[in-house]
């Protein structure tokens, strides 16, 4: 921000000529003295002192036709040749007085002093004493360190070691196996935030106290704690040195301390080994749903079930432990869930969102790309991404890109309609299959689609490089088409509601489906008709799979608008969801102000919405997206660029997949 100097009597009283106004008088005769002009008078003929005089008239018209002191001339040229002479002289004497106002010297001007805030639409912009402009971005990126802090602060005095915060009761809660999960989700936001601070505490937190909570912990889910404690150890691996990395291969500008990165590694190789037995405990290549930490063992879920997207999601983080560890087990226990489904009968490449683990085969119809389906389609084009590399072509994934294809064909042909009345595109539902009814329900987990669509699109590179490297087919284009209609959607589920937070769940009225009065609350919104909100979807989780699509579409094709959403998004969480004392609370209800608190700070929260929003505002040269493919938990892995890179590593996986 820039320094504001003190304003005092002196400042008015400055007499430095560069803040100084001066008289037409001065100016000409200073003219006239420096310019030589009394010197060479007397050479001077008739012409050049018309000419002299020509100047000095045209200079008083100009002055006197702008100086709004001479405004009283016009009145006394309107009443020439009129019989009330006492308005002539009246006016006359206005006139006269004005030339007084004219000669009179103007005040002394105090110093130009640098401006605190300027800018249009509520923007930020500060310029420093040197003259060098701070963007509005980082200012704006600054904020959300600030909320990344402040929501760290309220989960360390109230619930540390706890899996989540409950902001409201002011303590810690347990429900995703009491391994500290905010504390692993948070740490490489922190890294890559450069708060050197946090970074120690969390990291000082999993060195002495995560190696024992995976011996004393009893049931966790395989999905869930991939997701957010592997991956993020595996981040924190990498974004520490591991590897060999340096700092600057991310873009940090930031010299971190903390555990050394083969601290991260050995607990992750550790708690991947216990999770191994969801798959050695399965008949088939579908692992099981859940696993008993400290006596490594594993066993379906209740209903003998596992959820689709769970199975089929925890690939680039077991892929990406083989390849450091120089293990294959890990990467070839997880290919071998996408070789199987590469087997299996699908629907224009949609798959239902339930498979057994006993039989190896799908369970119902239901299909849908939320919850229990959504992030099976995103990893396939990550996992492509991940092992291909930015144009290195490895052939024992191809299938996998291959399947992305189908799927999203499946899906713009079955699956994505038009609102009415001012048409809105959304992702609908098929509860009962390929033969059953179309649902016109969109969670907001459906959200993470248009960054999937364009990372799929460009392979991570912008819009205007994958062009000029002719790497964009006609499918390419209309799918990052449908990406951006998708974003305006999921933008609108935030605009429509009077908090400016989305819905969990949105129905859109089509010409087959309507429910009157379920709106948001918003009637300044023009989508208000479009966008139905059942009583029983009005909460808000403080997800992040919206500003996370405005990260990849902001990268990729460099509109700004994609920022300026995520910046009203950004300032909705702010108005609504802080608590005072500390972290921030989910909501009840997003059509009603005040809206009413959940008491529940997601670890995805800090995970997740703040990280993709830091992103977003930030420098395009963190975290590339031709280089990193984050996962479903926004946990940064490096993509593997060279085919010869851990070659060892990889004919052993796709021989032992194969």
């Amino acid at each position: 921000m820039a320094t504001v100097l003190p304003f005092s009597t002196y400042d008015v009283q400055y007499d430095n000529a560069k803040f100084r106004r001066r008289s037409l008088f001065k100016v000409i005769t200073q003219a006239m003295l420096t310019s030589g002009v009394r010197r060479n008078c007397r050479s001077c003929g008739i012409g050049k002192l018309l000419t002299l005089l020509m100047i000095a008239g045209l200079a008083f018209l100009t002055v006197a036709h702008t100086n709004p002191a001479f405004s009283s001339t016009r009145h006394f040229v309107k009443h020439i040749g009129g019989k009330d002479e006492k308005n002539l002289i009246t006016e006359g004497g206005t006139h006269l007085q004005s030339w007084k106002v004219f000669w009179r010297k103007p005040p002394r001007l105090p110093p130009r002093l640098p401006p605190i805030e300027k800018g249009g639409n509520g923007s930020l912009y500060s310029e420093s004493l040197d003259g060098q402009g701070i963007s509005e971005w980082t200012v704006r990126q600054t904020k959300v360190v600030e909320a990344f802090q402040h929501a760290w602060t309220g989960y360390k005095n109230y619930a540390m070691g706890s899996d989540e915060l409950m902001p409201l009761s002011k303590r810690g809660v347990d429900g995703l196996g009491g391994l500290g999960a905010t504390i692993v989700d948070s740490l490489d936001t922190a890294m890559i935030m450069g708060l050197d601070d946090i970074v120690q505490e969390a990291g000082s937190w999993i060195e002495k106290s995560l190696p024992a909570r995976l011996n004393e912990k009893g049931q966790v889910n395989l999905f869930e704690t991939t997701i957010r404690i592997l991956g993020g150890l595996l981040s924190a691996y990498h974004l520490s040195g591991g590897e060999n990395e340096m700092v600057r291969e991310w873009g940090s500008r930031s010299v971190l301390h903390g555990p050394k990165p083969a601290v991260y590694l050995e607990i992750a190789k550790d708690l991947a080994d216990r999770l191994m037995s969801a798959f050695t405990s399965s008949p088939t290549a579908i692992p099981f749903s859940d696993v008993v930490l400290r006596q490594r063992s594993a066993h379906p879920a209740p209903d003998g079930l596992s959820s689709t997207s769970e199975v089929t999601s925890i690939q680039l983080e077991f892929w990406y432990l083989s390849k450091i560890s120089g293990d294959p087990k890990y990467g070839k226990a997880a290919m071998k869930v996408l070789e199987h489904f590469k087997t299996l009968p699908k629907v224009e490449g949609l798959v239902p969102i339930y498979i057994s683990p006993q039989s190896g085969q799908f369970s119902g119809e239901n299909i849908r790309l939320g919850s229990r389906g959504d992030s099976y389609y995103e990893y396939l084009i990550k996992i492509w991404l991940q092992q291909r590399g930015a144009g290195h072509e490895v052939t024992n994934v191809s299938y996998v890109h291959e399947m992305y294809d189908e799927a999203m064909e499946g899906v713009k042909h079955r699956l994505v309609q038009k609102s009415i009345p001012k048409g809105l595109i959304f992702v609908g539902e098929l509860p009962n299959g390929a033969d059953g009814h179309f649902y016109p329900k969109m969670d907001h987990l459906v959200c993470f689609l248009p960054g999937t669509l364009a990372l799929g699109a460009t392979r991570g590179l912008t819009k205007q490089r994958a062009m000029e490297q002719g790497l964009m087919t006609i499918e390419d284009l209309e799918n990052l088409k449908l990406a951006e209609d998708l974003a305006k959607t999921c933008y609108e589920m935030y605009g429509v509601t009077t908090t400016g937070l989305a819905p969990e769940i949105a129905h859109f009225h089509t010409k087959e489906f309507n429910e009157e009065g379920l709106h948001g609350g918003n009637k300044s919104s023009d989508f208000l008709d479009d966008i139905i909100i059942r009583y029983a979807d009005r909460h808000n989780l403080l997800r992040p799979e919206t500003v996370e699509s405005l990260f990849v579409l902001h990268r990729i094709t460099e509109d700004e608008k994609y920022r300026e959403w995520g910046w009203q998004i950004f300032q909705a969480f702010e108005s609504h969801t802080k608590v005072s004392s500390g972290g921030y609370s989910s909501l009840s209800d997003v059509t009603v102000l005040p809206p009413l608190r959940r008491d529940k700070m997601e670890t995805f929260f800090l995970g997740e919405t703040l990280k993709y929003l830091y992103l977003l505002f930030g420098d395009s040269n963190m975290l590339p997206l031709d280089r990193y493919v984050f996962n479903t938990e926004a946990h940064p892995l490096p993509v593997s660029l060279q085919r010869t890179e851990n070659s060892h590593f990889q004919s052993e996986v796709s021989s032992n997949v194969s």
